[in-house]
């Protein structure tokens, strides 16, 4: 009687040396790995071996099985270890690009949530305060403080003297900081 594994090639037969070979020397692979990438990654790549064997239509006839089976548990290897390092250095050009560092650390472009929450609600009271302005005062602060204007062009855009529009700015900070702190 033949033994067989479920979804994978006959054992018994002599048409699978490679397979064969992998399952008397799993342990002395998994070594093998272990010396050139570590434990938990020679896992994986015993594994991997297994299925690229058991996964395989055609036999090999090889002068050396042995001598194949670690070709290929070193080529295995081999890539697994350019796509890492592939993947590193992928991940290092996003970084680089995509943030902002200084002396070499990682310095971030957004608040943190609670910097950001706590920011929007400072906003929404000053917001809340600026609207409950005199119209006069709400106007000459809007125009020189949110827009940009000189204390001048305020003046003109409201038809008003210099003086009264820095009156109106004064009186609107000195209100807006004492209801905001």
């Amino acid at each position: 009687m033949s033994e067989t594994q479920p979804n994978g090639p006959n054992l018994s037969s002599g048409e699978d040396a490679l397979v064969r070979i992998y399952l008397a020397r799993r342990d002395t692979l998994i070594r093998f790995f272990a010396a050139r990438v570590g434990r938990r990654a020679a896992e994986d790549l015993a594994q991997e071996l297994y299925l690229k064997l058991a996964s395989r239509s055609e036999t090999v006839e090889a002068d050396n099985p042995l001598a194949l089976l670690y070709r290929i548990a070193t080529n295995l290897m081999l890539d697994r270890v350019r796509g890492e390092r592939r993947s590193a250095a992928r991940e290092g050009a996003w970084r680089q690009a995509a943030h902002l560092s200084m002396g070499g650390e990682d310095v971030a472009d957004e608040p943190a949530p609670d910097e950001a929450a706590a920011s929007r609600q400072r906003l929404r009271q000053l917001v809340d305060a600026v609207a409950e302005l005199p119209p006069q005062m709400q106007r000459a602060f809007r125009l020189h403080k949110l827009e940009g204007l000189s204390h001048a062009e305020t003046a003109r855009a409201m038809g008003l003297s210099v003086k009264s529009v820095e009156k109106h700015i004064s009186a609107a900070l000195r209100t807006l900081t004492a209801r905001l702190g």
